[in-house]
């Protein structure tokens, strides 16, 4: 016995019941985790894939809504400033190359003890890899190549 073709209403209805059951959520890794591969616009890490840039911090590996040449202002971090006291230093991976960090946003981590030092995406990723495994108190803000 074969299965009767649905009906347009029938098919309407499952597509409307499928739209509504949906659910966006904000992008969030509730772990620590190596990132395995990055480029073509994102990340690949514990197994999965994001498309955008990223946060990764004690608490886990978040979407950050920041792309290539947006301003890099202490209002972008304020995740990482939150977490601080988890946080020795803050690796920033701002692109394909390297960007100074504004002094307003330096002032504001080092204010709340975070070392910061900026330099290429591949260079953050690769450098939060080796810290990471060596558990020390690490996080990265990398923007998306």
């Amino acid at each position: 016995m074969g299965l009767r073709p649905a009906t347009s209403s029938q098919a309407n209805q499952r597509c409307d019941t499928l739209a509504k059951g949906i659910e966006i959520r904000s992008a969030h890794f509730p772990g620590r985790a190596p990132i395995d591969a990055y480029g073509n616009g994102g990340f690949r890490f514990a197994d999965m894939s994001h498309r955008g840039s990223l946060l990764c911090l004690p608490s886990g590996i978040y979407g950050w809504d920041m792309m290539l040449g947006d301003a890099l202002t202490p209002d972008r971090f304020q995740k990482v400033l939150d977490e601080a006291a988890q946080i020795e230093v803050l690796l920033v991976g701002t692109g394909m190359e390297l960007r100074p960090l504004p002094a307003d946003l330096k002032a504001a981590l080092r204010a709340r003890q975070i070392s910061s030092d900026p330099m290429s995406t591949g260079a953050a990723v690769r450098t939060f890899n080796i810290m990471l495994s060596e558990s020390r108190a690490v996080a990265a803000a990398l923007i998306a190549v």
